[in-house]
Order: structure tokens, then sequence, then C-alpha cells
């Protein structure tokens, strides 16, 4: 099916055409959806098991710890831990999923013509499906933190945040901190987002989409360990990652959150932009 002018029958709203709503609630019915959320919920209890059989993490150093060194310190310095572990790839694969599995899956069950044969408008349902795809990848940042700060509360106690340079934030501080650190890992992880949705658009194989987005997440994160690429390395959005924890110092520091989300948001312009065009002028016959 070739991109045509929408129709214009009497009564018909272009805008009012596959409602976030409606899409929202589809995606929220989906096995996936319910599966990354459990395995997101659950991965704190098993960061807390694995403490428990471990033993303290300890490892202090002049007065010095590292992240996990402090996780059992106090229900902040878990869920930061909880973040830690997780944001280079845990937190990649539900980005991926909900970004790369939406047009691509619809031509897979064969009804993506019939959407727009809706008609819905091809500007309307790329946007419809990336903003849910973007809200659900939201949610999905902010679930983990949220489950890892109540259970390292209920098992370590509500106390200050030990920074990995020395010293402490009181616990009301740290909380904010957290909520910074939260807000850049998901804007980090837009160019995962719109990478992902750039390749829904041109298969039909939503795993295809889904891995070709994680694996090439993946070969950046190895790129930006070659030292031999010099600065070149600073237009990696792998190479500012984690820059978030310039947020657990003593005097927050924006100078590498704002660089990174630069690289990203950027990125993630030019790959909507191409996913925009090309499906716009895709045929399509799923």
């Amino acid at each position: 099916m070739t991109a045509t002018p929408a129709a214009r029958a009497p009564g018909y709203r272009p805008r009012r055409t596959l409602p976030l709503r409606v899409e929202a609630r589809r995606q929220l019915r989906r096995r996936r959806t319910l599966v990354v959320a459990a395995i997101l919920t659950l991965l704190p209890f098993v960061l807390v098991v694995a403490f428990a059989v471990g033993g303290d993490p300890g490892g202090r150093n002049n007065g010095r710890i590292t992240l996990m060194d402090g996780a059992t310190a106090s229900g902040a310095n878990f869920a930061a831990t909880a973040v830690f572990v997780s944001a280079g790839f845990l937190l990649v694969v539900p980005v991926a999923l909900f970004c790369g599995d939406t047009v691509a899956s619809e031509a897979s069950w064969a009804s993506l013509r019939y959407l727009l044969a809706a008609p819905v408008p091809r500007a309307r349902l790329l946007l419809s499906k990336l903003t849910v795809g973007l809200v659900f990848s939201a949610a999905a940042m902010l679930l983990l933190p949220l489950v890892a700060l109540g259970v390292g509360t209920a098992a370590y106690g509500w106390g200050p945040l030990q920074l990995p340079t020395g010293g402490a934030l009181p616990a009301g501080e740290a909380v904010a901190r957290l909520a910074v650190v939260t807000g850049y890992v998901f804007v980090s992880q837009l160019v995962t987002a719109a990478l992902a949705f750039w390749l829904s658009t041109v298969t039909d194989a939503p795993l295809g989409a889904v891995g070709g987005a994680v694996g090439l997440t993946i070969v950046g994160n190895v790129l930006d360990q070659v030292t031999a690429l010099g600065s070149w390395r600073e237009a990696l959005p792998a190479h500012w990652q984690f820059s978030w924890v310039d947020a657990l110092q003593p005097r927050l520091e924006w100078s590498g959150m704002i660089q990174g989300s630069a690289v990203s948001v950027s990125a993630a312009l030019v790959l909507c932009a191409l996913a925009f065009r090309g499906f716009g002028r895709k045929d399509v016959v799923s």
C-alpha cells in the first residue's frame, strides 16, 4: 500500500484516529509488557538475596567506597546500585523492546495495512506508537529505582546516601539526586529507542528491530573501549552513559550529563526523522 492523501469523508478527523489511550491499552495487555515489569520488579529482591548470601559487600578503602561496596548502607545506596548494575544492558532491553516492537509487530501480524486503510495517517500512526513506546520506556526506567528504593529501605533502613567520593547526602536530597539519575538514564537511552523505532519501520520482523538496536548499542559500548579512537569516542552515546555518576557527588556536576544528553537527543532526532521519511514513502503490503 503506497502513501496516499488522507481521505476526507464526512466526519473524518485524522487527529482522532488511533488515540494514544487505545494504543497504550493494547501495549499494556501484551505479555512482553508484563514480563518486563516482572523482571524489573524482581531484580531488587534478587540483589537483596545475593547480598544476604554473599555477605556485606564492604570493601572500604581510605574512607571511600564504590557504589557496589556501599550498596547495603541505606535504601538510597541500594537504589543507586540497582541502577548502576542495570543501566549498561538490562535497561536497554525494555527500551529497545517497547520502541522496536511497534510498527514491525503490526507488519508481522499483517494488520499494518488495515490500520492504514482505516484510514490512519502514516505520520499519526508513527507518532502514536513512538509516544506510547517512550512512555512505557520511561515507566520501566522509573519502576526499577522506585522498587529498589522501597526494597532497600525495608532491608537496610532509611538513611543518607554514602557517596563514592566520600561524604554523604541527607536522605531527602538523595531522593532528588536519584530522580536526576533516573531522568538522565532515560535521556541517554533515547538514541536506542530511536534506533529501534527506525529499524521497526524498515523490517517486518520485530525481533530483528529489537535485536538490531540492542546489538548496535553493544557495538557502541565496545567502540567506546577502544582508546585509540581518542576524542572520536565523545561522539558515541555510549561514552556518556554513566555520566549520571556526576550526580552522586557532594556538589552536583552537570557538564557530562549535558554533553551526553546533547549527543543522545541529536542522534535520536536524526533516526526518528529517517523513520518518518522512510515510512512515509514505503510500500506497505503486510
